[in-house]
């Protein structure tokens, strides 16, 4: 007698499998958690983990698709485990087209902070709101297709470019590292500083206020998380 798979997404249509496979690797280019996502709609996040891993509920309700779709900046049926997204979109949007939400990507605001001051440490990165930028920009700024989210920044090292509260917005897409403004885990703190590379694998993390000195780490003590490529804050 066959073996039966332990998978429980086996029994399942090829269509329902690629959606939850889509909507993890969508997820992942974004920044998005399980329980950010099911934070958004309103459920636990044991809900969500389920629908992803155990197939249960079998499909989202469209209402949580829809939002969920938003909030990632996708089409729904991209995501879709049945053909219900398109005409739920289109009851939803009062007539406005699909292809004017295309045009805007939307970027997960996370719920940590990056330390511009004596050091934070970061919380759980959940997204719980977003940032809609428009892909013509992001891709006159060299971001097209790039890995991107949002925090706040706390603290005063970093003024007069950095004000306490000011967001930021982070490039996480792998590239060659070249000095700038970034974030960095160091110590177990989230800190945004500019970096500067030294000699025999060393790095200089640098404060724009004067006050703070420099700090010089091994290549080994920090991660990059990521550069800072925009800023928005109150004038």
């Amino acid at each position: 007698m066959p073996r039966r798979s332990l998978d429980p997404l086996d029994d399942f249509e090829p269509e329902e499998r690629y959606a939850r496979a889509r909507l993890r690797e969508i997820m992942r280019e974004r920044g998005a958690t399980l329980s950010g996502l099911a934070r958004l709609i309103g459920r636990n996040p044991a809900y969500f983990h389920q629908y992803i891993n155990r197939g249960s509920p079998r499909h989202l309700d469209e209402p949580d698709l829809l939002r969920i779709a938003e909030f990632l900046g996708v089409e729904a049926e991209e995501i879709a485990t049945r053909d219900v997204a398109r005409r739920g979109a289109r009851r939803g949007t009062g007539g406005s087209s699909d292809s004017a939400n295309a045009d805007f990507l939307a970027v997960p605001r996370l719920t940590i902070e990056a330390s511009a001051g004596p050091g934070a440490f970061g919380a759980e990165e959940i997204s719980y709101d977003t940032f809609r930028f428009s892909r013509r920009w992001l891709k006159e700024q060299g971001l097209d297709g790039a890995q991107l989210s949002a925090i706040a920044v706390k603290g005063d090292s970093m003024e007069p470019l950095l004000a306490d509260g000011d967001e930021i917005l982070i490039d996480r897409t792998p590239r060659p590292f070249r000095d700038g403004v970034h974030v960095v885990r160091f110590d177990d703190t989230l800190m945004v500083k500019r970096i500067a590379r030294g000699a025999a694998g060393r790095f200089s993390l640098l404060s724009q206020n004067m006050a703070y000195p420099p700090i010089d780490v091994a290549a080994d003590e920090i991660e990059i998380i990521g550069r800072v490529v925009w800023k928005g804050g109150r004038i």
